[in-house]
């Protein structure tokens, strides 16, 4: 198997159509408009049992006695398993800190977490029977915040803790703590004419899939186990479940099913080690779906957190310096928290140049629901922060809003807070003014010619709450900085598989990685990589898998970048051995074979001139290409736990947002009017997919500006596990979202790309909190923006 880890340039240009540049459409668009595609939650076997999770009532309690003999005995039931059933001694999992039972054990940690597994021949049966298992409890005192989890007589989450972040942390409570340090800030502190300062408070998003959690385990004749599952990371799932069943991991086949939708909701494990194990123990196929009750709790959510935030400034704008605490709330386990504490730490000053900066980022155990993975990773709670803090900058100075971050905005060659140099394009102060000099929409757009009024344009919309009275508008601006790629020194590389050969007289390239395809359009993207690099038009991309080495998680805006890189890298190795065939079989018929630059397009071999040299499918005849390689983007290296400096990220992505909304001041409700967004995303590898994500990155951060919050009690139980209680963005709630798309190449990047599906959500919250605070005069410090925190009620 191949290695590289630098990407190549780009070295040729495709007249092949579908290639990369074009907004060829999705192969499962049609499918999934209509409703045909086959969800995991859809998957069927002839002869399957149905599995069930039995979880916990309460966030934290002692589990004094569990009686299982009712439900075992209920018609129709095959399995209970709880934790004493477990086949081996391996019985926690992780993403990176194992810290996670199968099955609860002595105590639970959290409200909702698995106690006991039930296969029956129903779902109604399995639910039932479940319900029958006896599990008598003893509450125990909750850790709910930073107070109680750091407090002297705190109750551990997790006695005895011997990972690789204990040793540094100053509290068992605390999972990680990263600060970054640069330059003196106490020192510029004393030449600023302006000091601002302020408090801020994330809520807890729900990633709010549509899909919910499911999968099929298939016992195989080897005493292995096939495993159909929707998820992120196949390999990263691979390696936590594989110990567990006491099996070696070519015993545990995984194929992808379609998912439906992920946001990082899905890089952590849920129903799958359940229901392998329930396969195994009644050597029968086992289905688990969740329903969207058990979903909220089968999933991380986005980190909750509290910041306080200090900036300074001269008389002329420059920022001297700011300070900045952050405490996220990572929940019972650990999931990916070290790694959203090192995104918020290092990227915590925002896309601005300050030379002088400490920081402090933490993430804490808690009783509340474990937090991990979600589009944004540690850098949406800090955008929130810092860009409300260069409004009260602005405001200070008496600057305009814009143009004081202008001011301040890095470009490429500035200086990280971490000491990394940004090395590609950084065109942060043209984002601003490019969104700021967007056309407004126009003022009362209720109002119809006739004098009526549409309702459906005002705040409350259908509900009829006003006509215009106490409606006012207010504009917001806000911008972000996001990283791309697996960070801190992590191993981050995919592995493509590209075969080449005729069918029926034409060529056909086949691609095969393990990438999950949950939406963002992955598979479109390396059809099109093939057709540029091979110059073929027909291209199959087969079922992802764990036949074919790793492709990473489909997280961190990174699949384009590295699983693309990939697909590119091994594509240009098949058109190498295509062109050593073809100077071997025609190499003395024309001199070009040796002498010039060859390109694969439109089915032939061509020179750079356009002369054609020979059909591909010649050249193959009756041969198949069939090559496996990996790929690797440049190495980072992990922070100073003491300063935080260092190269820690390979790219970084910049998105700017204006928010136009209108506010009924009298009843606090918000209608956003439009969401403009400029981004860079490099190179646009697929423009229609491009738009999509930005648009859609915008929309869940509108959500969670104005209406997305799991609200968790203080006993830590989550109060609203559904769709009617936690409230997402509709059609109706979404605004226009016009998107001006920048192509400024970061030549380290395979075509010049960049990641682009994380950064819209960054500053499409701030730039709608900034924009209410337009409106209302209030300084909202707090996200989503209530109606109550409108009113004072």
């Amino acid at each position: 198997m191949g290695v590289t880890r630098t990407p190549t340039p780009t070295t040729q240009g495709s007249e092949t159509r579908g290639g990369i540049g074009e907004s060829t459409l999705r192969p499962d668009g049609v499918l999934k408009t209509t409703g045909e595609f086959a969800y995991a939650s859809d998957l069927w076997h002839e002869d399957m049992l149905w599995g069930h999770t039995l979880r916990s009532a309460y966030a934290h309690a002692e589990i004094v006695s569990l009686d299982a003999s009712q439900a075992l005995a209920q018609p129709g039931v095959h399995a209970v398993l709880t934790y004493d059933d477990l086949p081996t001694g391996v019985r926690h999992y992780g993403l990176e800190i194992q810290d996670t039972p199968v099955l609860a054990h002595g105590r639970v940690r959290h409200h909702g977490e698995p106690v006991a597994l039930v296969a029956a021949d129903h779902p109604e049966t399995a639910r039932r029977a479940a319900a029958k298992i006896k599990v008598e409890y003893r509450q125990l005192p909750v850790v709910v915040d930073e107070a109680t989890a750091t407090a002297p007589d705190a109750p551990l989450i997790h006695e005895d803790r011997t990972d690789h972040h204990s040793g540094h942390v100053p509290h068992p409570n605390i999972v990680h703590r990263q600060p970054v340090v640069r330059g003196d800030a106490d020192a510029a502190a004393r030449r600023a004419d302006v000091v601002v300062t302020g408090d801020y408070e994330v809520g807890m998003q729900d990633q709010a899939f549509l899909g919910p959690e499911s999968g099929l385990a298939v016992p195989a004749e080897d005493g292995g186990v096939d495993l159909y599952i929707a998820t992120q990371w196949l390999h990263a799932d691979l390696r936590q479940i594989a110990p567990v069943l006491g099996l070696p991991e070519e015993k545990v086949r995984m194929t992808l099913s379609g998912v439906g939708g992920a946001f990082g909701g899905r890089e952590d494990l849920s129903m799958q080690i359940h229901a392998c194990l329930l396969a195994l123990r009644t050597g029968r196929p086992v289905k688990m779906v969740y329903n969207r009750f058990e979903s909220f709790f089968g999933h991380v959510h986005r980190h909750p957190a509290r910041l306080h935030y200090e900036h300074g400034a001269t008389r002329d704008g420059k920022i001297t310096h700011m300070r900045c605490r952050i405490v996220l709330d990572g929940g019972a386990y650990a999931s990916s928290s070290p790694a959203v504490v090192g995104n918020a730490s290092s990227l915590g000053a925002g896309p601005y140049v300050i030379d002088d900066v400490d920081i402090e980022a933490l993430a804490l155990y808690t009783n509340n629901p474990p937090c991990g993975a979600m589009r944004g990773f540690g850098a949406v709670q800090a955008c929130f922060a810092y860009e409300a803090q260069m409004d009260k900058l602005a405001a200070a100075l008496d600057m305009d809003p814009v143009e004081f971050r202008r001011l301040n905005a890095m470009s490429q060659g500035s200086v990280m807070p971490t000491g990394q140099v940004v090395d590609s394009p950084a065109p942060v102060a043209e984002l601003l003014r490019r969104v700021k000099a967007m056309p407004m929409p126009p003022e009362r757009e209720w109002e119809s010619a006739g004098g009526g009024v549409d309702v459906r344009a005002l705040p409350g919309g259908l509900s009829n709450t006003t006509h215009g009275e106490g409606v006012v508008r207010g504009v917001g601006y806000a911008v972000g900085i996001k990283n791309v790629g697996f960070s801190e020194g992590f191993d981050d590389y995919s592995t493509a598989r590209v075969r080449l050969e005729v069918i029926a007289g034409e060529p056909v390239a086949t691609v095969h990685t393990a990438m999950a395809e949950v939406g963002q359009g992955g598979v479109t993207v390396h059809a099109q990589i093939a057709r540029t690099e091979l110059g073929v038009t027909q291209v199959t991309i087969n079922p992802a898998d764990t036949r074919v080495g790793s492709a990473g998680s489909t997280s961190a805006s990174r699949q384009t970048y590295v699983t693309g890189g990939a697909v590119r890298h091994t594509c240009q190795a098949v058109r190498e051995r295509v062109l050593e065939m073809g100077r071997a079989r025609f190499g003395t018929h024309h001199p070009a074979w040796a002498t010039a630059e060859l390109l694969l397009e439109g089915g032939k071999v061509v020179t750079d001139g356009g002369e054609v040299l020979a059909e591909l499918a010649e050249v193959l005849g009756d041969e198949a290409i069939d090559i496996e390689r990996e790929w690797r983007h440049r190495p980072t290296e992990p922070f100073d736990l003491r300063t935080g400096q260092g190269r820690g990220h390979v790219q970084y992505a910049f998105a700017a947002h204006r928010a136009v909304v209108e506010v009924d001041t009298e009843l606090g409700l918000v209608k956003v009017v439009e969401l403009a967004c400029a981004q860079d995303v490099g190179k646009a590898l697929n423009p229609l997919s491009v738009i999509g994500q930005i648009q859609g990155g915008t929309t869940q951060g509108l959500g969670l500006a104005v209406m997305e919050e799991i609200l968790v009690s203080d006993r830590a139980t989550v109060r609203n596990p559904s769709f009617t209680d936690y409230l997402i963005p509709t059609i109706l709630d979404t605004p226009p979202i016009p998107v001006d798309v920048l192509e400024l190449a970061d030549d380290h990047a395979p075509y010049g790309l960049r990641g682009v599906g994380e950064a819209p959500t960054l500053s499409s919250t701030p730039a709608v909190v900034a924009a209410i605070r337009a409106a209302t005069g209030l300084a909202l410090s707090r996200v989503p923006v209530r109606p109550e925190h409108l009113t004072g009620t």
